[in-house]
């Protein structure tokens, strides 16, 4: 646990010291990172409170779901999804 809240304070920090790319980035492995390390330690003890499966599915998600955001950020996107422009023109006029 501390590990991720770790590396999410490492991306905020980053993203606060004027590199949005690469502190969102890292927070979208951290949130990763929590659904893999969540999947293979065997008893986690009083943070038990909801499903392995929720924990890993709500995790990985999340992680996936920022990982992407942080590669289509302007300027100069790593990635390019051909849909997303015209979704963001529909929904923000």
């Amino acid at each position: 646990m501390l590990s991720v809240l770790g590396a999410t304070a490492v991306g905020l920090l980053v993203t606060a010291l004027g590199h949005p790319r690469i502190g969102v980035l890292a927070i979208g492995v951290a949130l990763i990172a929590a659904a893999v390390l969540r999947r293979a330690l065997p008893q986690v003890g009083m943070l038990a409170v909801r499903s392995r499966f929720t924990d890993m599915v709500t995790y990985g998600l999340l992680g996936v779901a920022i990982t992407l955001l942080a590669l289509v950020m302007e300027p100069k996107p790593v990635l390019d999804i051909p849909f997303l422009e015209s979704a963001v023109r529909f929904t923000v006029r």
